[in-house]
């Protein structure tokens, strides 16, 4: 253990000496402690680099603000299919037959379809179907023949123990 410690207690041989004049060499005398440090900075890193200017701010945050607004328009606008639904209710009447009753809400004008399903207790489908909700007149419904509501029937393989709205879309006329 004291030959350890005598070797952790010896100098280096190998410790930073002060070299001689002669044997300086360019960076060494342009580093010195006499020289200023942004003189020492400049020559050993190259010139410090210029902030943004205010015209290039000013245009990155027109751009920003431009792709923000865009953004929020599509998901707002991009995001409306221009019908909704609500599932109201369900009715398993047995192992071969499942109801779903739905509010659709579309314009009157539009025609919609609406895709809904039969599920067994470990979430299978069972049963499947398409509806078509035709073009209401304003004394249809409610909200001026906007909502309509309507019950699907779905045959099933198997006794079902759900009945769900998959999806609802619009209708393009061909």
């Amino acid at each position: 253990m004291n030959a350890k410690l005598a070797l952790y207690q010896r100098p280096l041989q190998w410790a930073a000496r002060p070299r001689p004049a002669a044997e300086q060499t360019q960076v060494d005398a342009v580093t010195t402690s006499d020289s200023p440090a942004p003189t020492s900075l400049t020559n050993r890193y190259g010139t410090p680099k210029r902030g943004v200017s205010k015209k290039t701010r000013k245009i990155l945050l027109i751009v920003a603000a431009v792709l923000s607004v865009t953004w929020v328009l599509w998901v707002v606008v991009g995001g409306n299919t221009g019908v909704s639904n609500k599932l109201l209710s369900y009715n398993v009447v047995d192992s071969t037959m499942t109801t779903v009753d739905l509010a659709v809400t579309k314009a009157p004008a539009a025609t919609a379809k609406c895709a809904i399903k039969a599920m067994n207790s470990s979430y299978a489908v069972v049963g499947w179907n398409i509806i078509t909700i035709g073009p209401n007149g304003k004394d249809v419904g409610s909200e001026n023949g906007r909502t309509t509501i309507v019950r699907g029937e779905l045959r099933t393989d198997s006794l079902a123990v759900t009945g769900v709205v998959e999806n609802c879309w619009i209708v393009t006329p061909t």
